[in-house]
C-alpha cells in the first residue's frame, strides 16, 4: 500500500510557496495601487514633467491628466499583470526545478555505465531510512529533500538494475565457463579413446596382450567420458528450481554406517581411518538418494585432501529444530579466499588441485542441501577442514 506520508513535505512546500507567492503578489499590487492613487504621486509626476520638458505647472498638470489620469485603470491593470507575470514565472521556475531534478535522476538511472554504484552488492541502508539520506555514494541519484520518497525508489530501482546486470554477466560467464570446461574435459578422454581405437585399427600385427591393454584403456576413457556427461547433466538438473524431492524418513545413522563401509577400500588405499560419532537411530526426513549423494561427495572430498595416516570424522547430532552433520579431515589449510569459492562449479579445475575431478561435487552437494532448505558451510584452520551441513527437522 502506498505510504500517504511520502509526499506530505512536498505538498506542504507547494502550499507554502503558493501562499507566499499570492501574498507577495497581493502586497505588490496593493502597494502599486496605493502609489498610483496617492496625491504625492501626482505632484511628483507634475514636477517631473516641469523639469524635463521645461513647461509651467498648468501645462504639466494637463500632461499628467492626459497621460495618467485618463488611463489610470489601464495602468493599474497593466501593473497588476506585470507583477503577476513576474511572480508566476518565479513560481514556475521553482516548480519545474523539481521536474529537472527528476529528469537528471532518470538520466543517471538509465546510464549504461553505473560508475561506483556497480560495486555495491546489497541495497544500502541509505535507501531504507525514514528521513533524508545523510550521504549518497558516487553514481546514486540525489533529489531535493521534498522528493526523498522518489529518490529512494529511484535508487532502489538503480541498485536492482545493477544487480540484475551483474547477475546477467555472471550467468554469461558461467555459460562460457561451462562451454570451456565441456570442451576441455570431454575432449581429453575422447581424444585418448579415438587414439587407442586408431591404433587397434591400424596395427594389424598387434599382440593379443597389447590389444587387450588398448581396449581396456579405451573402455576406461569411455566410461570416464560417460561419468563427465552424467555430472554435467546432474548439476544442470539440480540447478532447476522446480525439481521435486521424494521425501521419506530414513535412519541416518545406518546410512552413514553403510557409507563408511563402502568407502573402506578407498580409505585403506591412503591408510586412513573414518570414525562415525552419531547416536543410534537418528531419523531424518529427506530425499534419501539425493542426500546420500551429498554425504558421498563430502566423504570423497575428505579422502582426497586428507594427509595419509590421519583420521576422518563424521559427526551427527539432532537438535530441536535442525540436524547438524560435520565431516572433518586433516589436510592442508584452505585459504579464506579459496574457502569462499569451494562450492562454485568447476572450482577444483580453476585452482589446479590435481584431483582429476570436474569440480562439480561440492556444487551438486550445495544444490541438494539448498533444495532441502538447509545450509552447507566450510571452515579450515590449523590443518583441519570441517564441512557442516545443517538440515531442518521436518
Amino acid at each position: 500500500m502506498k505510504n500517504k506520508k511520502d509526499f506530505r513535505q512536498f505538498r506542504v512546500r507547494i502550499l507554502l510557496r503558493t501562499f507566499g507567492a499570492l501574498t507577495a503578489a497581493a502586497a505588490v499590487i496593493y502597494i502599486t495601487y496605493s502609489v498610483l492613487q496617492h496625491v504625492g504621486f501626482a505632484d511628483g509626476m507634475v514636477a517631473f514633467f516641469q523639469f524635463v520638458f521645461g513647461i509651467n505647472y498648468e501645462a504639466a498638470l494637463q500632461l499628467y491628466e492626459r497621460t495618467f489620469r485618463r488611463h489610470m485603470d489601464m495602468m493599474i491593470l497593466c501593473s497588476f499583470l506585470l507583477v503577476f507575470a513576474g511572480l508566476f514565472w518565479i513560481y514556475l521556475r521553482w516548480l519545474t526545478g523539481y521536474l529537472e531534478a527528476v529528469s537528471r535522476g532518470m538520466d543517471i538511472l538509465l546510464e549504461d555505465d553505473p560508475k561506483d554504484i556497480s560495486d555495491i552488492l546489497d541495497i544500502p541502508d541509505v535507501l531504507n531510512i525514514p528521513g533524508r539520506a545523510p550521504y549518497l555514494r558516487s553514481g546514486e541519484i540525489s533529489l531535493p529533500p521534498e522528493l526523498f520518497s522518489i529518490e529512494r525508489k529511484m535508487n532502489l530501482a538503480k541498485h536492482r538494475m545493477v544487480l540484475q546486470n551483474r547477475h546477467m554477466r555472471e550467468a554469461e560467464q558461467r555459460k562460457n565457463d561451462l562451454i570451456m570446461y565441456l570442451a576441455h574435459d570431454l575432449k581429453t578422454p575422447l581424444a585418448s579413446t579415438i587414439g587407442y581405437l586408431n591404433l587397434l585399427r591400424d596395427e594389424r600385427q598387434i599382440s593379443e596382450e597389447l590389444r587387450e591393454k588398448y581396449l581396456g584403456i579405451a573402455l576406461g576413457k569411455s566410461q570416464r567420458l560417460e561419468e563427465l556427461i552424467d555430472e554435467f547433466l546432474e548439476i544442470a538438473r539440480y540447478s532447476l528450481s522446480d525439481i521435486i524431492l521424494q521425501y521419506k524418513e530414513i535412519n541416518l545413522t545406518r546410512l552413514l554406517e553403510q557409507l563408511v563401509y563402502e568407502f573402506q577400500p578407498i580409505l585403506d588405499g591412503k591408510n586412513l581411518t573414518c570414525r562415525l560419532a552419531a547416536e543410534e537411530g537418528i531419523l531424518l526426513k529427506c530425499d534419501a538418494d539425493k542426500m546420500q549423494r551429498v554425504f558421498d561427495n563430502l566423504l570423497r572430498n575428505a579422502v582426497l585432501y586428507s594427509y595419509e595416516g590421519t583420521e576422518i570424522t563424521i559427526e551427527a547430532a539432532r537438535g530441536e529444530d535442525n540436524l547438524v552433520l560435520k565431516f572433518s579431515n586433516h589436510g592442508d589449510t584452505i585459504p579464506e579466499k579459496k574457502l569462499e569459492r569451494l562450492f562454485e562449479q568447476f572450482y577444483s579445475m580453476d585452482t589446479g588441485r590435481g584431483t582429476g575431478g570436474t569440480g562439480l561435487g561440492l556444487a551438486i552437494a550445495r544444490q541438494i542441501v539448498m533444495l532441502h532448505k538447509g545450509t552447507i558451510t566450510a571452515e579450515s584452520e590449523n590443518e583441519l577442514t570441517v564441512f557442516t551441513v545443517t538440515l531442518p527437522v521436518l
